[in-house]
């Protein structure tokens, strides 16, 4: 029996070792100088550790299932270059989690690069900071899975040098969830679009700042399924459109709407002049409910309600 037993874990053992995931380290004196080199070589399950420094470099992470992560948000910084015409980083592997880095300066000839350009199912965001490109993240040609991006920073990006580039531009993917996250200064694009069949910002911090140019702060332009809450959100001087702060269905309405709820948000204006809070596109009605408002912000354009903290209904 301990013969059996030990052949038997002679057996199991190669297959426990081997579903280990590899680390590939990456910085001055480890086995990768770049993210790029580290990339190249990277397959599936892989996790891919950053030392802190600046890289000028970008990469195409292929494989999927991996988990790249800086081991210092602030001083893991890479940039300046970008790969295939496209972001910093490219990811076209599915299930792919990106942490602790900041990804900046990303330009290309159309005007979009991106810090992240994610062309797989499936990618996690955390933690990592977003610094003067022309897109933050954007995550287009995507039919299905979750784009989810917790507690990270969006400064300084945007454009529409051609085509408008965003804080947070999102296809049409079934779930975009950004928590905890913070944009700031975003120029003449959104700070969030999103096309994606549900949409969710939770407890971010969405601001122009004082010399920030965006045009809306959450966009929604095709409809589906809303849910925005616990966030603090401001409108600056100069906004490129005052019109209004939030707006869904503005394109064109052509997926399912059940629902679209905006709650216990904090809205102030930076500016002398009047906006609309939500404009609602959609035959879906909006159910604003607690959000703290200046008194010269209109609540709400198209169908829906408001109801206060008390439950008045206007």
């Amino acid at each position: 029996m301990r013969l059996a037993a030990i052949a038997l874990l002679m057996l199991i053992l190669p297959t426990a070792l081997s579903a280990q995931p590899r680390i590939l380290d990456v910085g001055p004196g480890r086995a990768f100088h770049t993210p790029s080199a580290a990339a190249a070589t990277a397959r599936q399950g892989d996790v891919i550790r950053i030392a802190p420094g600046t890289y000028e470099d970008c990469a195409v992470w292929r494989a999927d299932g991996l988990v790249i992560e800086g081991e210092d948000a602030e001083r893991v910084v890479i940039g300046n270059r970008t790969c295939l015409g496209k972001g910093v980083f490219v990811v076209t592997g599915n299930d792919v989690t990106v942490r602790g880095v900041t990804l900046r300066g990303a330009r290309s000839q159309y005007a979009n690069g991106a810090g992240i350009r994610g062309e797989g199912v499936n990618l996690t965001v955390e933690r990592v900071r977003f610094l003067d490109n022309e897109n933050g993240i954007l995550l287009a040609g995507v039919p299905r899975g979750a784009l989810l991006v917790r507690d990270s920073s969006f400064i300084g990006n945007g454009s529409c040098a051609r085509a408008c580039a965003h804080g947070i531009y999102a296809g049409a993917l079934e779930l975009l969830r950004v928590e905890g996250s913070r944009f700031l200064g975003t120029r003449e694009g959104h700070h969030v679009k999103s096309r994606a069949f549900r949409t969710e910002v939770l407890g971010c911090d969405i601001e122009d700042g004082p010399e920030g140019t965006a045009s809306y702060l959450i966009d929604v332009p095709n409809g589906g399924a809303v849910l925005l809450r616990g966030n603090r959100l401001s409108k600056g001087p100069r906004s490129d459109n005052r019109s209004t702060a939030i707006s869904i269905g503005a394109e064109g309405v052509d997926r399912p709407t059940p629902e679209i709820r905006i709650e216990s948000n904090v809205f102030t204006l930076e500016g002398g002049y009047r906006t609309v809070f939500v404009t609602n596109f959609t035959a879906t009605p909006a159910l604003l409910r607690g959000n703290s408002l200046p008194p010269t912000v209109i609540p709400l354009k198209g169908d829906g309600r408001t109801v206060s903290e008390s439950g008045t209904t206007r």
